[in-house]
């Protein structure tokens, strides 16, 4: 059974704004409810208070569909509600005229006046702030504000209240709709600026794995380039000579046969180059891409100097992955990394604070990618690794490599580490 603290801890950034959003200005309806509409009950009778506990509820209604219409709006999920503003703003005019009118015109109570006089001020004030959701333009939306202020000051003039008393009225109404309105365009403002910088982050990372294929690119071009055109000249040479019976087209075979063996050689080189991670530049290199993405990351412990060049590969690895796991599958505001070298082994954890991290291994499919792919890369140097949530929004990856006894290579690379196909970082 989901928690809603797992739901909150498993929404993005940019979601729990929204989220934050929407439901702050849905509290000013029920806040718009509970302050008038169930108070005006026992000061204006039953009947009379029971209608206006119903027009409040109405309206509250009303303005809790239009922020929700009007967020998914501001956010490209549905049109413009204008239908919908345009009815608030209708309904919010009647209740308040209608209020106005019993103040001035009703029974002389002092308890009337005070229970219309706040549906009166209530309404006035979170009826053009919610409406100012819905508009694109700042001007708009503290015109609104105005517009209500205005008809304020007309309505009340017109059921006879003094100038003064309509003008003091007026810029209760204009000051708290102008509120209501700056706290609704700012909201929209800040919404759209951390959806902004989250696409802007996803597109970074997305820019640096296409940066590194075409640095990895570039690299085979020029290992491959000259080689594959001079392979290309010398066998049509060596063609045309066996066409003429000239024995010189061995010759030109072998020299074939020696850059074909020549550009294998470099092509390892450059494979071998890319794959085999530096656990001390990889530590770095994902410090520094979580710092650029908003995530405080703290390496820790041990320094790789001195580990074994298979043990640092491997390890380097997992610091990839789990890098690009926080960056990818979490909402982490934390990273921490710890490296300890104990008696005859060495251990790597990575921990952070988004928990939503655990879906990656599910999606790790038989090709080693991913967790998957890490436990069959740790398993061919007799190592493990455990990753799960950790407790407290929580998740944990931890990599455990036996260290090679004195005796034994302490250098060399397994081949099949060293020798995977390219086609695990490169789709």
């Amino acid at each position: 059974m989901r928690t809603p603290g797992r739901w909150w801890r498993h929404k993005t950034t940019p979601e729990k704004v929204e989220s934050y959003t929407r439901w702050s200005f849905h509290f000013f309806a029920v806040m718009e409810f509970f302050s008038v509409g169930l108070t005006s009950v026992a000061p204006l009778g039953p009947r009379l208070g029971t209608v206006a506990m119903l027009v409040v509820a109405v309206h509250a209604a009303l303005c809790f569909v239009t922020v929700s219409r009007s967020v998914d709006w501001t956010r490209g999920r549905r049109p413009q509600p204008t239908v919908l503003m345009w009815t608030l703003a209708a309904v919010t005019a009647a209740i308040a005229a209608a209020a106005l009118g019993l103040a001035e015109l009703g029974p002389d109570r002092e308890g009337i006046d005070t229970a219309a006089g706040g549906v009166f001020g209530v309404i006035l004030i979170f009826g053009p702030g919610i409406i100012a959701l819905g508009v694109r333009s700042r001007r708009r939306a503290f015109g609104i504000a105005g517009g209500f202020a205005a008809g304020t000051w007309v309505a009340a003039f017109a059921l006879g209240a003094p100038a003064l008393t309509a003008l003091f009225t007026s810029l209760i109404v204009l000051i708290g709709g102008v509120f209501i309105a700056f706290t609704a365009v700012f909201s929209v403002w800040l919404l759209n600026s951390v959806y902004e910088l989250d696409e802007a982050r996803e597109a970074r990372a997305r820019l640096a794995v296409a940066e590194e294929r075409l640095r990895f690119g570039r690299d085979l071009h020029d290992v491959m380039g000259r080689n594959l055109a001079v392979i290309a000249l010398k066998s049509e040479l060596a063609v045309q000579l066996a066409q003429r019976g000239r024995p010189e087209a061995v010759t030109q075979m072998v020299e074939v046969q020696r850059l074909a063996q020549e550009s294998q050689r470099e092509v390892r080189e450059v494979v071998r180059g890319y794959r085999e991670a530096d656990l001390g530049s990889e530590l770095a290199g994902a410090q520094g891409v979580l710092a650029a993405a908003g995530i405080d990351c703290t390496v820790g412990g041990a320094t790789a100097a001195g580990l074994p060049t298979a043990v640092q590969s491997a390890l380097g690895w997992v610091v990839r992955e789990a890098a690009t796991n926080v960056l990818r599958h979490g909402d982490a505001r934390r990273c921490a990394v710890r490296l300890q070298v104990l008696e005859g082994r060495v251990v790597l954890s990575v921990e952070n604070d988004g928990v939503s991290e655990a879906g990656p291994e599910s999606k790790a499919g038989p090709s080693g990618s991913g967790l998957a792919g890490l436990r069959e890369r740790l398993a061919e140097i007799d190592g493990m690794l455990e990753a799960g949530p950790a407790g407290q929004g929580l998740f944990r990856l931890t990599a455990e490599i036996p260290l090679p006894s004195r005796s034994g290579p302490s250098g060399a690379v397994p081949a099949a580490v060293a020798t995977r196909a390219v086609s695990e970082v490169t789709p």
